[in-house]
C-alpha cells in the first residue's frame, strides 16, 4: 500500500526543495506533485542505476523533463507515457543523497 511508503520531501527535503525550485515559475502539474510523491526507493534495474523511484519499479518513462542550473543539467524527472507524472528522479549534479539512496 501506497500509504505505508514515506513521502519523497520527507526523504529527501533539500533535493525536493531543489526540484521545486528549479521547475518554477511555469512547473504546474509538476511542481504539484512534490509534496505527494511516495518514495519507492533506488531503482535496481542494473548495478550503477541509482534513479529514486517515485513508482513502482518498472513503470514506464519515455519522457525526460530535464533541470537546468547555470545551463547545466542537474536532474532528471522521468515522467510518465502521459508526460504528466513523475515515475523516477535521477540527480546527475554529483550531490550525495545519503542513506536512502544508497542501495542495500
Amino acid at each position: 500500500m501506497t500509504a505505508d511508503l514515506p513521502l519523497f520531501a520527507d526523504v529527501f527535503p533539500e533535493l525536493a526543495a531543489d526540484i521545486l525550485r528549479l521547475l518554477e515559475p511555469d512547473g504546474g502539474v509538476l511542481s504539484e506533485q512534490i509534496p505527494t510523491l511516495r518514495y519507492y526507493g533506488v531503482c535496481t534495474c542494473s548495478t550503477t542505476c541509482r534513479n529514486l523511484l517515485t513508482s513502482p519499479q518498472g513503470s514506464p518513462t519515455p519522457y525526460i523533463c530535464p533541470l537546468e542550473e547555470d545551463d547545466e543539467v542537474v536532474i532528471w524527472l522521468n515522467l510518465d507515457p502521459r508526460g504528466t507524472a513523475i515515475v523516477d528522479i535521477e540527480v546527475l549534479d554529483g550531490r550525495d543523497l545519503g542513506e536512502a539512496a544508497r542501495r542495500r
